[in-house]
């Protein structure tokens, strides 16, 4: 029993990982971009990421986890290698050259490597029916978030 729930630890705090780097990449973008409308959806989708760290790290608490933060310099690195991994490195470059096309279709990159882990994270062996409900409807979510994006960006 110990082992299911370490694996459905770990599940959880990958997606913690992805959903944090979604609710700062949505953040830094909002407060890049000048359209007001713009502007107003990647707020609201960095408060729905922030919603979804909030729900996943509950979960991982009634399984008896913690997705807490333990950052040493190692895990610094390695938030950095996962920052890259999970599609919102570029976004610094795009917000640098104001240009809200390129900061749109660096939040649609983000998007689309946090729709893979959140399809990995599905297709892990044994997890709870509660949880994967969890994990679909966050991964809905954000699929509708990326054509958002995507269909703002077609409009600039």
């Amino acid at each position: 029993m110990e082992n299911k729930n370490e694996k459905v630890i770990a599940v959880l705090n990958d997606l913690v990982e992805t959903a944090k780097d979604g609710q700062k990449g949505f953040e830094t973008a909002a407060g890049a971009v000048e359209n007001p409308a713009v502007k107003a959806e990647l707020q609201r989708f960095a408060q729905q990421r922030a919603g979804f760290v909030s729900e996943l790290e509950s979960t991982a608490h009634q399984y008896g986890g913690s997705t807490e933060n333990k950052t040493t310099v190692e895990g610094a690195a390695l938030q950095a290698a996962g920052a890259v991994h999970r599609g919102w490195i570029n976004l610094k470059s795009a917000v640098g050259a104001n240009d809200s096309k390129a900061i749109l279709g660096e939040c649609e990159t983000g998007d689309e490597a946090a729709i893979k882990a959140y399809d990995n994270a599905l297709q892990t062996d044994g997890l709870p029916v509660e949880l994967l409900t969890v994990i679909q409807r966050q991964r809905q979510d954000i699929q509708a978030a990326k054509q958002t994006v995507t269909s703002l960006k077609e409009t600039l």
